[in-house]
């Protein structure tokens, strides 16, 4: 395990990993997107509960109707969702709202309805699965193909527009802001794009096509900065790719072939990008983001060709890297050379990404148990936290308390 001194070094790497933490300053409270501030899956708060279950630490528990694997994301004391319900053959895709303090329902408002089986998806996805991203007094939803929105607070719709492409399994991918740009991957068989709405009017900005041939992703993009510049970095089929947000021009671009239906989110620090890169053997590849064109001969830094998840983003805590494969392998790797530190069996299935908050790394598994681990090469779990129902989406964290989506219900667990 890691002393107090070697927590407050791992904070220190964790800000050069690009999490907004200042040393000595208080906690971010707010988890706006996908996973989280950063949008790596770090919270620098260190009041969240070690152990709970059913019964213990649950501060309140919420029926959520419909169905849908889209993360909790939470701002200004309030906790979101999208849900797809079904109503008289058709799906209803709503933007759900609760009080963080009570779980109370406050907003629940359809944004799109779609026939119930105009998409196919896989039975690990839904018709709403991307995660919301809240900023100020806006909650932008996207439901792929079926449409993107932003949504007041208080419910009202302010634009909506559709992205049209052709997808085998639903949708997946989350939106993510940046400066006045809503940025979006598209990864369809008929058409692969990135997209920058105007995040005021949902008007397109750019546009930026992915090269032939086509093949389905459901990856989210992660913002990063390069030598002050910034840089989306992208993962699609067969490659990923690095845009200037200002107006979609490609940067550099890095080749993985014959992978598809990417899922995991990248990862950035300590001047590498890390991208999983799909099915159907997924392989793990360690960038370094400075060059220009086609680098994949001159900047990929390692590779790791065995273990790599299909569906759980990385997650980088000081000078390691933990994955967690979809068979719950834990793999604990150096970031800066690949190699692997330590393995673990964590046990079941696993698609939720993993959190690192009050000095430990949380593992939420399909069946519905949390393992938890200190960061450091002892994987012996700490402990396993079981609730009720599978747990596909990725925990949230604000105020002292974890924000956990079930199939049928929203928890916050903390302790009062």
């Amino acid at each position: 395990m890691y002393s107090l001194a070697m927590r407050t070094s791992l904070a220190l790497l964790v800000c050069v990993a690009g999490v907004a933490v200042s040393a000595g300053g208080p906690p971010v409270q707010d988890w706006p997107q996908f996973r989280g501030p950063s949008g790596q899956g770090v919270s620098a708060d260190e009041r969240v509960p070690l152990e709970w279950s059913e019964t213990t630490n649950v501060i309140w528990k919420t029926a959520v109707p419909g169905r849908g694997w889209s993360s909790p994301v939470v701002s200004d004391g309030r906790v979101w969702v999208t849900s797809a319900v079904p109503d008289r053959g058709a799906a209803s895709l709503r933007l759900l709202g609760f009080d963080a303090e009570h779980g109370r329902e406050i907003v629940n408002v359809e944004v799109f309805r779609i026939r119930e089986a105009e998409f196919s998806t896989n039975a690990k996805n839904s018709d709403a699965s991307p995660t919301p991203v809240v900023e100020g007094d806006r909650v932008y939803v996207h439901f792929g193909a079926s449409g993107t929105a932003a949504v007041s607070v208080s419910g009202e719709v302010v634009w909506r527009t559709r992205l049209p492409y052709v997808t085998q399994h639903g949708n997946g991918g989350s939106p993510i802001l940046h400066g006045d740009l809503l940025i979006v991957n598209c990864d369809g068989f008929d058409a692969a794009f990135v997209v920058a709405l105007d995040k005021r009017t949902g008007r397109t900005r750019w546009r930026r096509s992915r090269r032939l041939p086509w093949s389905q992703a459901y990856s989210t993009p992660l913002a990063i900065t390069v030598d002050g510049s910034d840089q989306v970095v992208s993962a699609g089929a067969l490659y990923a790719m690095a845009l200037d947000p200002l107006n979609g021009r490609e940067i550099w671009r890095v080749s993985y072939p014959d992978t598809y239906a990417n899922v995991p989110r990248p990862v950035f620090g300590h001047g590498l990008v890390f991208v999983s890169t799909g099915f159907q053997q997924p392989s793990l590849v360690a960038i370094r983001p400075d060059g220009s064109g086609d680098v994949t001969n001159t900047h990929v830094a390692w590779t790791l060709e065995r273990g790599a998840p299909f569906t759980a983003s990385p997650l980088l805590v000081g000078p390691d890297l933990y994955l967690v494969n979809d068979t719950g392998i834990l793999m604990c790797l150096d970031a800066l050379t690949g190699d692997i530190r330590a393995l673990q069996r964590l046990g079941g299935n696993h698609s939720a990404s993993p959190v690192y908050a009050g000095g430990r790394i949380y593992f939420a598994g399909e069946g519905g148990a949390t393992t938890v681990i200190a960061p450091g090469h002892d994987l012996t779990p700490l402990a396993v936290n079981v609730l009720d129902g599978a747990i596909l989406a990725s925990p949230a964290v604000s105020d002292g308390s974890f924000l956990i989506r079930s199939a049928s219900h929203l928890y916050r667990i903390g302790v009062r």
